[in-house]
């Protein structure tokens, strides 16, 4: 047996099997890409193995329970990112068992490890009047603040995620009755979403004056940086934290310090069901795989309510818990891989 095994599965797996067999959509293979450079980086650092050395052999359930132990207690990941992390390692492991099956009883070992329960945090979200405010910050005729504009209305209407967000081309957008636009989901599963008429009338400004209302330029990204290229997760936040700070230093009670695109998510989910929209259709809106996922705004909503029962009655009624809720240089091939 070479041992440089791991590395060419590994190879094999990233570029071949994942896009092409799977259908993987980029921002998976980036996820997975960077759970391996982690991984290498554990062995070589804690099981003094180089990646060049590292053998299918060495892929172990000790080794990954030590990888993901040491993902909790060194690099202070959530246990969310530890599941995630899991995930991908698990994957390879599928790979292995058809392309590489002589240690078929390690691998069923490996597939055996759970995932970890991660303790269930509060929604966090904005209320309208937080929302009026971070849009109130953008000048829509300084540079880009149309395009930041229009993102920002798009992302609170119709509570996409920001990886959907940032792959909306052009043609994905209709503008005739009735108004939506396509999104490629997770698992590039499409969807159409339908767009308020409210917003309409200013992505047609935005699409007027970037002439993307000329034909030729339907394949082209909706939104793109200052560099003219499409943009990354993290450009979205910078420009929603930029808004954001400057809503903050007017009042810091209606927006997070931490605002993020997914946070806006949040808030498009809790509007919409505070004003008894119902939880299926909900969940086509935002694309979930199932309505249980959805269901956390359900609770949510239920306990601000309890809360505003509670608070009403606090004069009249002792306080009290409500009583129902008790190759060689594999790490660098892979930090280099998928890079657009």
């Amino acid at each position: 047996m070479k041992s440089t095994d791991f590395a060419t599965l590994l190879s094999r797996y990233f570029t071949r099997y994942l896009p092409n067999e799977r259908g993987s959509s980029p921002q998976t293979i980036d996820s997975y890409r960077n759970a391996f450079i982690l991984y290498l980086e554990y062995m070589e650092s804690i099981w003094g193995i180089k990646p060049e050395n590292l053998s299918v052999k060495d892929y172990t359930r000790e080794s990954i329970l030590g990888f993901l132990k040491w993902l909790e207690g060194e690099r202070g990941n959530s246990v969310t990112t530890r599941n995630y992390r899991l995930a991908a390692m698990k994957g390879f492991v599928h790979y292995l068992k058809y392309e590489f099956p002589d240690y078929m009883e390690e691998y069923q070992r490996i597939l055996g490890i759970p995932l970890k329960k991660a303790e269930q945090k509060e929604i966090s979200y904005m209320k309208t009047e937080g929302i009026e405010l971070l849009v109130h910050q953008i000048d829509v005729n300084a540079t880009n603040g149309l395009r930041d504009y229009v993102m920002i209305l798009i992302l609170y209407t119709t509570g996409v995620r920001v990886s959907e967000l940032i792959n909306i081309k052009v043609k994905d957008i209709s503008l005739t009755e009735p108004y939506t636009i396509r999104i490629h989901g997770k698992g590039n599963k499409g969807r159409y979403v339908p767009l308020m008429k409210t917003a309409v009338p200013h992505i047609k400004q935005y699409l007027s004056y970037m002439h993307y209302d000329m034909e030729a330029r339907y394949e082209e990204y909706l939104f793109k940086n200052h560099m003219n290229t499409q943009f990354t997760r993290q450009g979205i936040n910078y420009v929603l934290k930029k808004y954001g700070a400057k809503a903050r230093n007017k009042n810091k009670e209606l927006i997070p310090a931490d605002l993020t695109a997914h946070k806006m998510r949040h808030t498009t989910a809790m509007e919409l069901l505070t004003s008894g929209v119902d939880l299926m259709y909900i969940r086509d809106l935002l694309g979930h795989s199932s309505v249980m996922t959805t269901e956390v705004y359900a609770r949510t909503d239920a306990k601000l309510k309890r809360k505003a029962i509670e608070a009403a009655s606090k004069e009249i009624l002792p306080q009290e818990e409500a009583s129902w809720d008790t190759n060689t240089n594999l790490k660098e091939w892979l930090k280099s891989f998928n890079k657009r």
